[in-house]
């Protein structure tokens, strides 16, 4: 696959349409891998010039502030925007909100200024102009269901654009009760990723993915790395693995492209 650096773009003296943010789900994680390698399979084909960090990226720092450690936040965070400004970035995508958000609404405060985008956005501003096509209708009449993750939606009000990228695939999009504004949590924001639930009457995934099973939907659509280990952890809790599958927007537009 072709990926460059901005390292390797910058000794050519070029740089890149965008910088695609990994994160650390997408580039350690097995399954949240696989989504990486779908987006990147889409940039290559629509031709969009693009380049990531590699071993210069670091993790936003996300998790430590939500877990109250805001000293590793900002060492970290510091060092992210010395190496996003050493390369004059102006423009990141991400498959992550929790990069996202971080990177969008808590950089700049700390002097990294950028113009970031998640990608269920870009995606379908790419459908709107027309620069990815989908035809074959592969998932044509097929029920697909949209799980909102919280640093999308009531974080920064992303609640369409997810949903249009899922329309422009011609599927059957069957909404939970709770969904947008009233969209109920997977259970691994603020960096309870991380650790075992405290005891409760129900693991909060379990409950969300109830609610996604009761759709009849056989897709559940997620947008986020968080979003997606819960949401399958929660469908093989059920024994519905077989039936059901738990995946990324940008897996959906790979498949339906026949990347």
């Amino acid at each position: 696959m072709n990926v460059p650096t901005m390292a390797e773009l910058a000794a050519k003296g070029e740089s890149p349409e965008i910088l695609f943010w990994v994160g650390c789900s997408g580039s350690f994680d097995d399954r949240a891998k696989r989504v990486t390698k779908a987006f990147v399979k889409i940039l290559n084909a629509i031709g969009i010039k693009f380049a990531v960090l590699g071993t210069e990226e670091a993790c936003t720092g996300d998790p430590a502030r939500r877990a109250g450690n805001e000293f590793l936040f900002q060492m970290q965070a510091m060092s992210n925007i010395q190496v996003l400004n050493g390369y004059n970035i102006k423009k990141i995508v991400t498959a992550c909100p929790h990069c996202f958000n971080t990177i969008k609404n808590e950089y700049p405060e700390l002097g990294g200024n950028y113009e970031v985008i998640h990608h269920s956005t870009f995606l379908q501003q790419l459908i709107s102009d027309g620069r990815i096509k989908i035809e074959g209708g592969v998932f044509k009449g097929k029920k697909v269901t949209y799980h909102d993750s919280c640093y999308l939606g009531r974080a920064n009000n992303i609640y369409e654009a997810p949903r249009e990228v899922l329309q422009a695939l011609d599927a059957d999009l069957v909404e939970m009760k709770r969904c947008r504004t009233t969209g109920l949590c997977c259970g691994a924001g603020g960096a309870q990723m991380f650790k075992e639930p405290e005891k409760g009457n129900k693991d909060i995934n379990i409950l969300r993915s109830e609610e996604a099973l009761a759709t009849g939907a056989s897709t559940i659509a997620v947008a986020c790395p968080f979003c997606m280990t819960m949401m399958t952890d929660g469908v093989k809790n059920k024994e519905k693995e077989a039936e059901v599958k738990v995946k990324d927007l940008a897996e959906l537009i790979a498949e339906a492209q026949g990347l």
